[in-house]
């Protein structure tokens, strides 16, 4: 250990301004002056929280580009199939209220900083789901809605503290509820058809590990029942995920096997369907 130390602290006594002011904005000068100047790992308070923020970090950047695989897949197809608007719908709506209560609470930046991410991308799914379902007005009205409703969660002088913490509890139940029209959707199509296996494996491994960095740095039980009941649902979305990998949707299915059908009965009459009615013989009399 000493080794390694005399070898590391050469480098983290001269680190660059910036790295080092940001550095103590994360730990705080106690934890910077512990793991980095005394490199001392033994202090598991500052170790666990070093992890941490390292965590909520790397969520935060992942969150920036989480629902980009849904959105191209959306955009290429065409199709917003095995979509469900309302789970969307319901998550933005949770996202939404999260935000506005954390930012309020002053709560650190790496513990919530997704929600926002997320939510900007939801939003662009929600429409492109609206629109490929032939409800152009329909997605116009949602985004306004949305626009109102940011503006009052902000806003001390339309939502009190004492009512956005109420929000909140129902938050968690928005964001669990969510899931619900996704995980039935998948079910009842028998198949995933456009939802991204990268947005659902890494909303597991985010949710898992907000578990950690909640419990660690935001002493608020609303937020950890929440981020707890939606890794559960996080769950069964992955193993539907990996249930259905290779499966065709059951309407998907369905078309195909009628089709083979109708291609059999020709064959056995010696006739090839074609489209449109068949024309019998004339009975006009030609004089």
């Amino acid at each position: 250990m000493d080794i390694l130390r005399s070898t590391l602290q050469p480098v983290t006594h001269n680190l660059p301004s910036p790295v080092r002011d940001f550095a103590v904005s994360l730990l705080g000068d106690q934890c910077y002056k512990t793991l980095l100047l005394d490199i001392d790992p033994s202090a598991t308070q500052c170790l666990r929280l070093a992890i941490s923020k390292g965590l909520g970090i790397g969520i935060i950047g992942a969150s920036a580009v989480v629902k980009i695989p849904q959105l191209l897949k959306l955009l290429n197809s065409k199709s917003a199939k095995g979509i469900s608007f309302l789970s969307y719908l319901l998550e933005t709506a949770s996202y939404l209220i999260s935000l506005a209560y954390n930012v309020r609470q002053g709560f650190p930046f790496s513990t919530y900083g997704e929600t926002a991410l997320i939510a900007i991308q939801n939003v662009a799914i929600a429409v492109l789901v609206l629109q490929y379902g032939g409800k152009s007005a329909a997605a116009a009205t949602f985004i306004a809605g949305l626009a109102a409703a940011g503006y009052s969660l902000f806003s001390k002088e339309v939502v009190d503290m004492n009512m956005l913490s109420y929000l909140q509890a129902g938050a968690g139940v928005l964001g669990v509820a969510s899931k619900a029209p996704q995980i039935w959707t998948v079910w009842q199509q028998g198949g995933t058809g456009q939802l991204s296996a990268f947005a659902v494996f890494n909303y597991l491994a985010g949710s898992l590990s907000r578990i950690f960095t909640t419990l660690q740095e935001v002493d608020d039980k609303l937020i950890l029942y929440g981020f707890v009941a939606g890794f559960a649902l996080n769950a069964v979305l992955a193993a539907q995920m990996v249930y259905y990998w290779n499966s065709p949707s059951k309407k998907s299915a369905s078309r195909k096997g009628k089709q083979r059908e109708g291609y059999a009965m020709g064959s056995s009459t010696g006739a090839t369907p074609t489209p449109g009615k068949a024309k019998g013989p004339s009975t006009r009399r030609r004089g």
